[in-house]
C-alpha cells in the first residue's frame, strides 16, 4: 500500500493561526515537518505565535473581513499545500426576541464571508494532492436555547464544505466541527461564568470535560493527510451530539 509523505516539508496557510485552535494545528503541523504560515488580526498574539512555532514560521496582520487584504495575502504567500481556516470571533447567543439583525450579519463576515474569500483567493495557489479544512460547529446539528445565529452560521459552513469539494475537486475541502472547547471564543463571558459552563457541559458528556484546543487540531491534521474525504464535517465534540 502506497504512503503519503504526511506533512513533511508541506506549506500550511492557516487564517486565524495566533491563538486557540489554530495555533494548537499549527504546533501540531510544525511538530511534523510542516512550514507554517498563520494569519490573523492580532499583531501581538501573531508575534507570540511565531516567537513559540520557531523555525520557518511566518506570521501576517490583517483583518480577515477585508476581502482586499485577503486577495493581497494570498498574491503574497504564492504556492502552498494546505488551506486551514479557524478565524472566529466572541461567540453572540441570545434569545430571538432580544437579537441584534445588524450584529446578527456582522456574525457572518468572519465566520462565513471572510472563509469564502479566503477559498476563493487561496485556491488557486494551492498544489497538487492538497487541501482545505473549514472550521464549523455543533450548534448546527445541536442546537440550544439562544443560538439561533450561531446554528445558522455553523450550518452555512456545512453546507458550504459540500458545495466547494465539487466546485474545486480534485482539491479536497472538508471541515471540522468542534464541541464546546476552552478557547477565548467565550471571552465574552467572565472567568467565572466559563468555567462553569465547562464544569456543566464536561459533566454532561460521555467523555466527562470539555475539548481542549490540541483535542481538536488533531482532527485538523487527519484531515490534511487523509486522502480520500472531500465534502465531509468531522464532529470532534465528546459526545455532543449523542446526549
Amino acid at each position: 500500500m502506497q504512503q503519503g509523505n504526511g506533512l513533511q516539508n508541506k506549506r500550511v496557510v492557516i487564517l486565524g493561526g495566533s491563538s486557540g485552535i489554530g495555533l494548537a494545528v499549527a504546533e501540531q503541523a510544525a511538530s511534523q515537518g510542516a512550514n507554517i504560515v498563520i494569519a490573523s488580526s492580532n499583531p501581538e498574539r501573531v508575534q507570540q505565535a511565531i516567537g513559540s512555532l520557531g523555525g520557518d514560521a511566518q506570521g501576517h496582520t490583517l483583518d480577515l473581513s477585508d476581502e482586499q487584504a485577503v486577495e493581497a495575502l494570498f498574491t503574497k504567500i504564492g504556492a502552498f499545500d494546505h488551506l486551514i481556516f479557524t478565524a472566529g470571533d466572541s461567540l453572540g447567543l441570545h434569545d430571538l426576541a432580544a437579537t441584534d439583525l445588524k450584529q446578527a450579519r456582522r456574525a457572518f463576515e468572519l465566520r462565513y464571508w471572510a472563509a469564502l474569500a479566503a477559498v476563493k483567493y487561496g485556491s488557486k495557489n494551492i498544489r497538487k494532492g492538497g487541501s482545505i479544512v473549514l472550521t464549523t460547529g455543533v450548534a448546527g446539528q445541536r442546537p440550544q436555547k439562544g443560538w439561533v445565529v450561531v446554528a445558522s452560521v455553523c450550518g452555512t459552513i456545512e453546507a458550504l464544505t459540500r458545495a466547494l469539494a465539487l466546485e474545486l475537486a480534485p482539491i479536497r475541502v472538508n471541515a471540522v466541527s468542534p464541541g464546546v472547547v476552552r478557547t477565548n471564543l467565550w471571552q465574552n463571558m467572565t472567568a467565572a461564568e466559563r468555567e462553569r459552563l465547562y464544569e456543566s457541559v464536561g459533566n454532561s458528556l460521555p467523555v466527562g470535560r470539555v475539548g481542549e484546543a490540541h483535542d481538536i487540531a488533531q482532527a485538523y491534521l487527519f484531515l490534511m493527510q487523509e486522502e480520500f474525504s472531500t465534502g465531509q464535517t468531522l464532529v470532534v465534540d465528546g459526545g455532543t451530539v449523542l446526549v
